[in-house]
């Protein structure tokens, strides 16, 4: 069974625009994990833009699945990472004027930096995965850091129409497969949606999905607990689909 992580990211944002204290991020984790969520992401910005750090410890305490904490290489999140100790830390790149992370990690360019990193966290006992695009030329890269687990950028795959998407999606499955057979656990997430999530799920090397913002906007209109069941519908249907 793929499991599906909830990013609760955007119910902050929507909070942090009245500086008051509801929605409250832990209700909402609590109505992910009862309604097929099986963990919660969330990402602490450099910049604090939506996550903040007591909304860190607060779920960490509080979720009775566990945290994947998404986060750049900087030093004041890393002992934030290090104090609070989630299950998971996802290392990503971070850009103060992105709207959303824009692409993977260039683990080859900043290897030495990714690596310290990977091994701080390691030596604390938190589970880490790189965020990263699906370039085969980097899979020595990525295994070399020390981290055991990769987490694709579908972002690419997400934007791209018709038979593009369809290439970009084959370009996909053989890197995971390629991944996958060095040792690397393979995850896959950014952009994900109602519409094309099920095509993804076909990758059999592909154990974890992270989904947030198509789940947190449908909640608007359908409710949260709706919107998290039918998203883990999904993902069953495709895995019976492959099964058959």
């Amino acid at each position: 069974m793929i499991k599906l992580g909830v990013n609760i990211d955007h119910i902050a944002t929507l909070r942090n625009a009245r500086g008051d204290f509801f929605p409250s991020l832990v209700y909402a984790a609590n109505i992910v994990e009862q309604n097929g969520g099986d963990f919660i992401t969330i990402h602490l910005r450099e910049d604090r833009r939506h996550i903040k750090d007591n909304d860190l410890f607060l779920l960490k305490d509080n979720v009775t699945t566990y945290i994947n904490l998404e986060m750049a290489c900087n030093e004041d999140v890393l002992q934030k990472a290090l104090k609070a100790k989630p299950y998971k830390v996802t290392l990503v790149p971070e850009r103060r004027d992105e709207v959303t992370t824009e692409g993977g990690l260039n683990v080859k360019t900043n290897f030495a930096k990714v690596k310290d990193y990977v091994s701080a966290l390691q030596n604390e006992g938190i589970k880490v995965s790189l965020f990263v695009e699906a370039d085969i030329s980097q899979i020595e890269s990525y295994k070399n850091t020390g981290a055991k687990e990769i987490e694709i950028h579908t972002g690419k795959y997400s934007l791209a129409k018709n038979e593009d998407q369809i290439e970009v999606l084959k370009e996909i499955s053989s890197f995971a497969k390629k991944a996958n057979a060095c040792g690397l656990t393979i995850c896959a997430g950014h952009g994900l949606n109602y519409h094309n999530t099920q095509a993804i799920c076909m990758i059999k090397e592909i154990v974890e999905l992270n989904i947030g913002y198509s789940i947190v906007t449908k909640s608007l209109f359908n409710g949260l607990d709706n919107a998290v069941k039918e998203m883990k519908q999904l993902i069953i249907q495709s895995e019976k689909i492959c099964l058959e």
